[in-house]
């Protein structure tokens, strides 16, 4: 480091949310209207850069999943370019960030720096369930939930998945879309292939799809109701809850429809 940044440098981490930009935390609403830099992800709803302060720099840095963008070092780099100018850098990436969004790699790049760092936790994709009729634990059901990555940093399936398909719990899979194939496989080799299972793209915005069918047939069943990333896989008991079968769309309410100060 050639420098040491001004005193009134500081990086805030925030969780944009899911995508309706009406389920953004109150704290993190209040942090977007004294941000002098906005360094945002594409998952992140960019009606909420309406809420900065005219004069903020907002800077698209999203990184698309299974694409050649931005690279980590790049955001660092950015954000050591912005820090040395003092002010209030706003990290906002979409869902909570540190929920498989790398924030805690950039709190500890801005405190070697010497920046003050605060993290303002966001609601997580995963939540949106509840959206399509899906509760994440429901008593007599499940009882517990197993978060895991689709796709590790060596681009293989996680081990954890094995592991978490023989209980009883609720499984959420991040970033697994281009795994439909192998997750599919995977739990029909363990017996489980006709686990009630489901698809939620774009959970929580107006676009939001959401597709029910069994973990044996996930492949099958994103082509027949064409659905792509971004989106998280639901596997359990709980999922049967949901009508079989049924799409779910979710109308998201315009963030202004009052003004900030009626709402707030």
């Amino acid at each position: 480091m050639n420098s040491v940044p001004p005193a009134t440098s500081e990086l805030l981490l925030i969780g944009a949310g899911p995508g309706d930009p009406e389920l953004l935390t109150v704290k993190a609403w209040r942090a977007l209207q004294r941000a002098d830099v906005i360094l945002y992800d594409h998952l992140a709803n960019t009606t909420l850069l309406e809420l900065a302060p005219p004069g903020c720099e907002c800077i698209c840095v999203g990184k698309r999943p299974y694409r050649s963008t931005i690279t980590q070092d790049e955001i660092h780099a950015l954000i050591r370019e912005k820090a040395a100018t003092g002010g209030t850098i706003i990290r906002l990436k979409g869902g909570d960030p540190f929920i498989f969004g790398r924030g805690f790699e950039e709190l500890l790049f801005a405190r070697e720096l010497g920046l003050r760092v605060s993290y303002i936790p966001g609601i997580t994709s995963m939540q949106t369930a509840g959206l399509a009729d899906i509760p994440l634990t429901h008593r007599a059901v499940s009882e517990s939930i197993w978060v895991v990555t689709g796709t590790k940093k060596d681009g293989s399936l996680s081990a954890d998945l094995r592991l978490a398909l023989q209980s009883k719990a609720t499984v959420v899979i991040y970033m697994g879309m281009k795994k439909l194939a192998e997750i599919a496989g995977l739990y029909r080799q363990e017996g489980a292939g006709a686990m009630p299972a489901a698809i939620i793209r774009h959970g929580s915005w107006n676009s939001q799809q959401v597709a029910v069918g069994t973990a044996g047939s996930l492949a099958e069943l994103a082509a027949t109701h064409e659905l792509t990333h971004p989106a998280i896989i639901l596997i359990g008991e709980v999922v049967g809850l949901a009508a079989a079968g049924e799409q779910k769309s979710h109308r998201t309410i315009p963030l202004f429809a009052e003004s900030p100060a009626a709402i707030i």
